[in-house]
């Protein structure tokens, strides 16, 4: 791609879950060189310090912001003032600092949690603002939302490009898998693989299995953001999806199937269910830019259980 002709390109979060499969991806198809692509480690910079975000930025023609501090709907609930500051200013600071920087892009990753909490479905980018998002993940939601606003107030005043994506829950090989911290389907697979292994009978899951949920495999929302940073030059923000649903009782059935584990499963209803339903229209990113998810979910799911089974044997996790 012309696009990417001697382009010096910052990922934040590029050594994360996403960010991981985004830097491959350019490397392999996009033909960059790994030594034009700016990855800083949560663990040597602190994006929430702006010198540290000045830095970042030198001489860069194109920043993809993916760094985030994330979590299921127990690690929202426990951690709402964190998830809401860490977000919101790293995000901030970013944009700001890469536009003092000149730089050519910014693309913005939101999130499907900045919806409001009774969104019809499917979610249309129109219907963003029309309500308050489902309380539990409001902070997490709240603080990627204002990015959107920031980067329509930056193109409106200082003609600043940058865009905002609205992925869908992500998963697949290499995601988060550490109870607390990780989200619906990663921390299943987690459940029902080491209850299967311990010959354990029962496995408690939260809430009634009522929700609906959407999930986009890693690879797919790369390719989404790399085709979205070559081609998508507006205001409006876009969903990045797979534009289907899944019950929360059919998704852990299906994992368990998928999984083998024969046991019981015990619905906790004292827990929260999160929002009721998220699907996403998916039509904007297919006309804006060509995106359309390829990997079918069943086939993402075995991956993502193999990978999980592969790296418990291995000591890895």
């Amino acid at each position: 791609m012309t696009f990417w002709n001697g382009k010096k390109i910052l990922v934040t979060g590029g050594a994360g879950f996403l960010g991981s499969y985004l830097v491959e991806k350019l490397i392999r198809e996009r033909n960059i060189n790994p030594e034009n692509i700016r990855i800083p480690r949560s663990k040597d910079i602190d994006l929430r310090k702006w010198e540290n975000c000045v830095d970042a930025v030198k001489d860069i023609d194109v920043v993809i912001h993916l760094a985030a501090k994330v979590g299921g709907i127990g690690y929202n609930q426990k951690y709402p003032a964190t998830l809401f500051y860490d977000n919101a200013i790293m995000g901030i600071q970013m944009m700001e600092a890469a536009r003092q920087e000149n730089v050519e892009k910014f693309v913005a990753i939101g999130t499907i949690c900045a919806y409001p909490k009774f969104t019809p479905v499917p979610f249309k980018e129109e219907n963003l603002w029309n309500g308050y998002p489902e309380e539990t993940n409001a902070p997490y939601g709240l603080a990627k939302k204002m990015l959107l606003v920031q980067a329509q107030a930056y193109r409106q005043q200082y003609g600043f490009n940058a865009i905002y994506l609205l992925p869908v829950n992500l998963y697949g090989p290499r995601d988060n898998f550490h109870l607390e911290y990780s989200h619906v389907i990663p921390a299943l697979i987690r459940k029902m693989v080491d209850a299967r292994n311990k010959g354990e009978k029962k496995v408690v899951v939260w809430g009634t299995g009522n929700p609906s949920r959407e999930f986009l495999y890693v690879e797919d929302a790369a390719e989404g953001i790399i085709l979205a940073t070559e081609k998508y030059n507006k205001p409006d923000p876009v969903n990045l999806g797979a534009g289907k649903e899944i019950k929360t009782k059919d998704l852990v059935n299906l994992i368990a199937e998928l999984t083998g584990y024969k046991g019981e499963i015990i619905w906790d209803t004292s827990k929260p269910d999160g929002q009721p339903r998220r699907c996403l229209d998916t039509s904007k990113a297919e006309k804006e830019f060509g995106f359309k998810a390829k990997t079918d979910f069943r086939e993402g799911l075995m991956k993502t259980i193999r990978w999980y089974e592969k790296a418990i044997e291995e000591g890895l996790l």
